[in-house]
């Protein structure tokens, strides 16, 4: 029997409401229970296998205050010849503060090398990944160079990416195209729809989520809870990508994630073992190799005029004076490889 006023409706659980009130209490429970699943949800989606820095959530919307600046570096030689280890701060600045500092050590068992640290400040800085017909192949792309004047105006700083994808054994993701499939353990960088990113292996610190928007995966890693990874040989000039002309001290280039989430990226002539040395050096849990030899090897920054001025070849600067290649690299119609950018958060 219904109460005057009831309402003879069916609800979802299939009971028949018996008054207005009684209906109204239980689409209330309903909607409470939604939003209880839909925060739940949420909440599985922002999470990954591993935060930057090897716990906490990679990829959740990030502060907009900077990270600590980075702490100088210890030289592996007795001395600071010439302020080397000491970072200095470059490039555009983001909202007033620096995003980018840079230094250089003396290589340990070759103290005449020197080589180029980078530390970004993820806080700060969004990276993208630009994709090229040639690496990793295809003329679909919308992000490939040269940057363009939009993209130039926020650009704080851009490096290579990693191998050809036959020599990479890694995958690549960007722009919803799946070029290659992800490999389980492959080093990866992998980027989020804010702009953050991580570095790590495939499956075990960093997977797929509804967040994730680039990936690019280059052998294994490189440097893994902040020490460089067993088998490594000073003389290798095969299993960690093909020296030109068996060359061991060849430019080598590195990509690492530090405790606290900042990106720091290493170059210089050197082999694989003192690569893997001044990463861990500069702060890294996890890194892996990137592109090697003269020709490919590249970090530049920019340091336009104003906050939004246009980040140019003729205001960009190598991290080293020895990179065979040139800020304008980015900036070429030719250029037919991948790359990253880091550039000011909007």
């Amino acid at each position: 029997m219904v109460l005057t006023g009831a309402l003879p409706a069916v609800g979802k659980n299939g009971a028949r409401y018996r008054s207005e009130r009684e209906e109204r209490g239980v689409r209330v429970r309903w909607a409470r229970r939604k939003v209880f699943a839909f925060a739940v949800t949420a909440a599985l989606t922002l999470a990954t296998t591993g935060g930057p820095g090897g716990a906490g959530v990679a990829g959740a919307a990030r502060a907009r205050s900077p990270l600590p600046a980075p702490a100088d570096l210890t030289p592996f030689t007795a001395r600071y010849p010439g302020g080397l280890g000491i970072y200095r701060p470059v490039g555009r600045r983001v909202d007033g503060h620096p995003a980018l500092y840079v230094t250089w050590l003396r290589l340990p068992d070759q103290p005449s090398t020197v080589v180029g640290v980078a530390w970004m400040d993820t806080h700060l800085l969004r990276a993208q990944l630009y994709s090229g017909s040639l690496s990793p192949g295809g003329l679909y792309w919308r992000r490939t160079a040269p940057v363009s004047p939009s993209a130039a105006r926020t650009l704080v700083a851009a490096f290579n990416g990693g191998f050809l994808m036959k020599d990479s054994h890694g995958g690549y993701l960007s722009e919803g195209h799946l070029v290659a499939p992800l490999v389980r353990g492959g080093a990866s960088l992998v980027i989020y729809r804010d702009g953050s990113a991580n570095v790590g292996a495939w499956g075990v610190d960093v997977g797929m989520t509804p967040r994730v928007v680039a990936v690019r995966q280059n052998l294994t890693l490189l440097v893994d809870h902040g020490r460089p990874v067993p088998g490594l040989v000073a003389s290798d000039v095969s299993r960690w990508g093909s020296s030109l002309n068996n060359v061991v001290d060849t430019p080598r280039s590195g990509l690492g994630v530090t405790r606290d989430g900042a990106l720091v990226y290493v170059e210089g002539p050197m082999s694989i073992v003192d690569l893997a040395r001044v990463l861990v050096r500069a702060g890294a849990v996890r890194a892996m190799a990137l592109d090697m030899n003269p020709f490919w090897t590249i970090f530049a920054y920019y340091t336009p005029a104003g906050p939004r001025g246009l980040a140019t070849p003729g205001n960009g600067h190598r991290l080293n004076s020895t990179m065979v290649q040139s800020p304008d690299r980015f900036f070429q119609v030719s250029y037919a490889r991948d790359f990253v950018t880091m550039s000011a958060a909007g």
